[in-house]
């Protein structure tokens, strides 16, 4: 889960139903296709698979929502470098009409770019000169319920089509030349807590979607759906019909005792099993995708509900977990859970990544890693699941696993994080892995509390600490030893994503709308400019015609209240 910025006296039930509820016809529901005198794309879009397999190797699109199916966010070019990054300038800003927290990664597919905005809304737009060509409003159902804000992370392509998420738990499939809607398929029912986020990954004629809701008591999953017809072809849900028990664990993954009472919890599974359909387990970021063995690896994030562990006895498999699953049937392969019967809310959230590491042994091995809200990054073989190690803490840790109390228990890493739903990005040639983390202390306040029928089911409270300051780390991790390289520190959390690139350097933003470039090896700012929103969307670099640019999505942040906007602002060398 990702839970708000709490000012004194609110509680977080309060604040996260503000965020959900009846759809605003006004600003969400419009004209579909053209629209605003936009003019059309000329020129035919036709990505093929092998280019999407090649994606994250290739040094000119941008073609999936971290780069590549490995997610490494890494962009190979290095026309812009840490020797030249000081005289880098914004080329154009482009604003939306939705000024509303932007936390979307856009796709760039031969000169154009395509960007989603809170709301379901996507722009078609010129990405050197910010021109716009089409702008597609989804037309939302009546009833939307969602957690931290109405986001949108952006679309994935195949073709001549774009898929996108949305709010009402729709997918949906455009045609990335004019914007016409090609097909609409229902993911989940949003009267029950379903909603969609998180930007789809598209593979082999397949369009690979989790959910969120996990703080409305859903079952989480991830689906695969026919990328021409919207038919659905297979579904693996997170949370098993049995065997969700799991181990009866009393351990984290770190080895650190989770103060269990198991005989209790035993004794409630005796009287109630039937609980699985409504455990939570949402799938917030993009599956990792290995094309050689045909396996995706995602997270699952937090069971339901939040705090009240009572009501759901067990580890809750396959929550709090990395999943490997078949790409073309579904089919369970292994899973590694972090925190069995997680009563926290640190659960898994941040996007996987595909890589290859030292073993424990000296020898390298295909490997996936995860930045967890705990403050670890962890680090498993890819083959087998087995955990190769996990990182050095990013942030501070106190009191961690003592029990929610209805008076309120503190504990540290606070419930947005370590990593939040953030992307890491990794250097192959550095074997540096950049995670952005937040330090937010809190008080954890439990309190009976029955499925009230896809509301938001937390059974109590998270309260960041009035006085105590907040701030965010950006955390250099050497993957091969899990030892912090460097650590670079910022005076809000930090919330969005990190980009890396060959040119040696790490690009990401802040809430006081700061979008820096940092030295790949050593962590040294070179290079900032201040959008005037928050900058907690993903960066992204590309080139068009031999000249390399970045792009930053800068609206702000719900979850953190950071200050709201409307700016995609793309930046490139002087000619």
């Amino acid at each position: 889960m990702r839970n708000l910025k709490l000012s004194k006296g609110f509680s977080l039930v309060m604040a996260l139903c503000a965020a959900a509820g009846v759809a605003n016809a006004e600003e969400i529901q419009g004209q579909k296709g053209m629209g605003g005198g936009a003019a059309a794309i000329s020129k035919g879009i036709n990505v093929t698979q092998a280019q999407l397999n090649g994606s994250a190797k290739q040094g000119v699109d941008w073609l999936q929502t971290n780069g590549g199916y490995d997610q490494t966010r890494f962009y190979p070019g290095k026309q812009i470098n840490a020797g030249n990054v000081a005289k880098l300038q914004a080329q154009f800003t482009f604003q939306t009409e939705v000024r509303e927290s932007m936390e979307t990664a856009p796709i760039v597919v031969d000169g154009i770019m395509y960007m989603t905005t809170s709301f379901n809304h996507v722009y078609a737009l010129d990405a050197v000169t910010g021109k716009e060509f089409w702008h597609y409003k989804h037309k939302m159902g009546p009833i939307t319920t969602f957690c931290c804000g109405p986001n949108n992370r952006g679309v994935a392509v195949e073709g001549g089509k774009l898929f996108m998420g949305t709010l009402d738990a729709k997918l949906v499939s455009l045609d990335a030349k004019t914007g016409k809607l090609l097909w609409e398929t229902e993911i989940a029912d949003p009267e029950k807590g379903y909603s969609e986020t998180m930007a789809p990954t598209v593979v082999d004629g397949k369009v690979l979607i989790g959910t969120n809701g996990g703080e409305y008591g859903i079952r989480g999953f991830v689906k695969a759906f026919d990328s021409a017809t919207g038919k659905l072809l297979w579904t693996f849900y997170t949370i098993p019909e049995k065997g969700h028990e799991g181990v009866w664990a009393t351990k984290d993954a770190t080895g650190r005792d989770l103060h269990r009472d198991i005989a209790a919890e035993k004794a409630q599974l005796g009287r109630d099993s039937s609980f699985y359909q409504t455990l939570g387990g949402g799938v917030w970021m993009n599956p990792a995708v290995d094309l050689k063995t045909r396996t995706i690896f995602f997270v699952a994030g937090n069971p339901s509900p939040d705090l009240y562990g009572a009501e759901r006895p067990g580890d809750n498999l396959y929550t709090d977990s990395i999943v490997a699953v078949n790409l073309d049937t579904g089919a369970y392969k292994w899973h590694y859970q972090y925190i069995p019967h997680d009563v926290w809310d640190l659960d898994s959230v941040s996007a996987t990544v595909l890589l290859d590491v030292k073993d424990k042994n000296g020898k390298m091995v295909p490997a996936v890693m995860h930045g967890g809200k705990t403050g670890h990054v962890y680090i498993h073989n890819r083959e087998t699941g087995e955990l190769i190690r996990f990182s050095e803490t990013m942030i501070p840790q106190e009191n961690m696993y003592a029990l929610p109390t209805p008076n309120g228990t503190r504990m540290l890493p606070g419930a947005n994080g370590g990593v939040e739903w953030s992307p890491m990005a990794y250097n192959p040639n550095l074997h540096l892995a950049y995670a952005l983390n937040l330090h937010q202390p809190m008080t954890y306040h439990v309190e009976t509390a029955k499925y009230p029928g896809g509301k938001l089911w937390l059974g109590g409270a998270f309260k960041v600490i009035e006085g105590e300051k907040q701030w965010g780390r950006l955390a250099a991790v050497n993957v091969d030893t899990g030892k912090l390289a460097w650590k670079f520190d910022t005076e809000q959390p930090l919330i969005g994503g990190a980009l890396a690139t060959a040119g040696d350097l790490v690009f990401y933003g802040e809430g006081n709308g700061l979008f820096r470039a940092l030295n790949a090896k050593t962590g040294k700012l070179l290079w900032e400019y201040n959008c005037g929103a928050g900058a907690n969307a993903m960066p992204v670099s590309y080139s068009v015609k031999g000249r390399q640019y970045v792009a930053m999505g800068c609206g702000g942040n719900t979850q953190l209240d950071f200050k709201r906007g409307n700016s995609m602002v793309v930046f490139a060398l002087p000619k």
